[in-house]
Order: structure tokens, then sequence, then C-alpha cells
């Protein structure tokens, strides 16, 4: 004769915790089909540097959600992301919208590298040999490619990344660590504010920089870095302001 030993009934509490169970299984199915959250950043930062977000455009969860396929935890880690890069702004009970810097923020920026970025050339220039020139040389070649291709993104981000890696070259890490913060601050104002015709940094600016350093002429190095960062901002149109759009499946699709 056998003996049955009778299961109990799973009480509510037991019947809660397997769907559950079954719904976060569920999930990290769904999220591991879904894109990584570097590819909406890389979308919606692209989208901003070519123009085609426009400040103060509200980045809605859900609309995100929609347009790449994904969950909201995918959304939110890209969104936390942005606003880290300074691309964004989340507002509390508002949701996340694309960064509007103003005129009085430009002019800080700016005011900040002119402290910083021409006594820094000063000096490299003054001792080149320790230098590792053939970095920045090939980073040239970089923007120049990216140039002749017209990759306005490309183009942007390279000529921010020239200058920080001149702070690096300096081997200070707390220049190098806010001139990082400054240039993604400022190519966020060129992208959102800049015309296409003058992107960024001119063809042959940082070339005749990069020059003066490996000559070892301190005085044209610092003029030259003066010139170009006041060219920079000249290019500016900060009252050319978009306005916000909506149909971020079009832009972002």
């Amino acid at each position: 004769m056998q003996w049955h030993t009778s299961q109990p009934e799973p009480t509510w509490k037991d019947q809660i915790v397997t769907a559950n169970s079954r719904a976060n299984n569920q999930d990290q199915r769904d999220i591991s089909s879904e894109p990584d959250e570097n590819v909406i950043v890389e979308r919606i930062y692209k989208a901003v540097m070519e123009q085609r977000l426009a400040p103060k455009t509200k980045l809605s969860e859900a609309r995100l959600c929609e347009t790449f396929g994904v969950g909201r935890m995918r959304v939110r880690r890209a969104l936390l992301l942005l606003s880290s890069q300074g691309i964004i702004d989340l507002q509390s009970n508002r949701g996340a919208y694309v960064a509007c810097p103003d005129k009085a923020e430009a002019n800080d920026v700016f005011a900040a590298r002119m402290l910083i970025e021409p006594p820094l050339v000063r000096q490299l220039a003054q001792d080149p040999s320790r230098i590792n020139l053939a970095l920045l040389t090939d980073h040239i070649t970089l923007e120049d490619e990216a140039r002749a291709q017209n990759e306005r993104t490309e183009i942007i981000r390279l000529s921010g990344e020239f200058h920080t890696k001149l702070a690096q070259a300096s081997g200070n890490k707390f220049i190098t660590r806010m001139m990082r913060e400054l240039v993604t601050r400022t190519s966020l104002i060129v992208g959102l504010f800049g015309s296409s015709e003058s992107t960024s940094c001119a063809e042959d600016e940082h070339t005749n920089i990069l020059l003066a350093i490996q000559t070892g002429k301190p005085d044209q190095a610092e003029h030259l870095l003066i010139s170009h960062l006041n060219h920079i901002q000249n290019g500016l149109d900060m009252d050319a302001l978009q306005q916000p759009q909506d149909d971020l499946a079009a832009i972002l699709g």
C-alpha cells in the first residue's frame, strides 16, 4: 500500500510570488532582446548634435519606449547616462528635456576655458619634448577624415576631444577633469547653436596650434588658442532657438 503525502494548497502569497517570478523571467527575456541603452544614448546624442532635436524638446519615456521598442528600464538608464553628459535635463515630476544652455552659460563656459587653455598650451610649448605629439597628430588626421565625409556629429566630438588630449598632455589630472567637463558642455552648445558652415573648429586651427607647440613657440601657441576659442564662440547664434518637436519617432526612428 502506498502512502501519498498531500501537498498544501498554495496560499495567495505563494501565488503572488510565483506570478511575480514568472513576470520577472519574462521581463528578462524581453530585455535580452532589446537594443542596449547605449544605442538609445548614441541616437539621441547624434540627433541633438545634428540639430534634429531642438532644445527643450520633451523626451517622453512612453514615446521613447515605442520608438526603440524597449522597456522603461532601458529608457531610464539611457536618460540617466545622457543627463550625466549634460545632454538632457531631468526635471523632478516633469520628465526629461533636451538641455538648453543660455547665453550666460555659454559665456561662462568660454570664460573658464580662456582661463585654463592659453596658459596650458604655453606650458606645453615650453617643453614639447615630453609630449606624445604623435597621438595629437593622429587625432588631427581623424578630424580631417570626418570633415571630408561631412560627419557633423563626429567633427564636433573629435574637435572637443583634441582639447581634452591637450589637457591630458599636461599630466595634470585635475585640469584634465575640468577640461573634459568644459569640452562636453561646449560640444552641446556648438551642436545646438553652431551653424552648419562653422560646425566647430576651423580646418587648420588645431594643426597650427599643434605646430606652434611642436616648434616650441609659447607666445604663438597661446595667441592661436585664444583666437581659436574666440572663433568658436563667435560662430554661435544663441538667439536662433529651434522650436521643441513632438514627433520623436520620426526624428529618432
